[in-house]
């Protein structure tokens, strides 16, 4: 569960990093969801 939680709390880090670059929150909200979901997957898939 450590992993996983760690691995969320980069995975926000990154989106928010790339929200900031980009100046619009819609595009940083998408980038942060898309990490998030390809994160969860990556770990807690098949």
């Amino acid at each position: 569960m450590k992993k996983l939680i760690g691995l969320v709390a980069f995975l926000i880090a990154i989106g928010m990093l790339f929200m900031l670059i980009t100046h619009n929150r819609l595009v940083g909200l998408i980038i942060i969801a898309l990490l998030l979901f390809v994160g969860y997957n990556c770990f807690c898939g098949d």
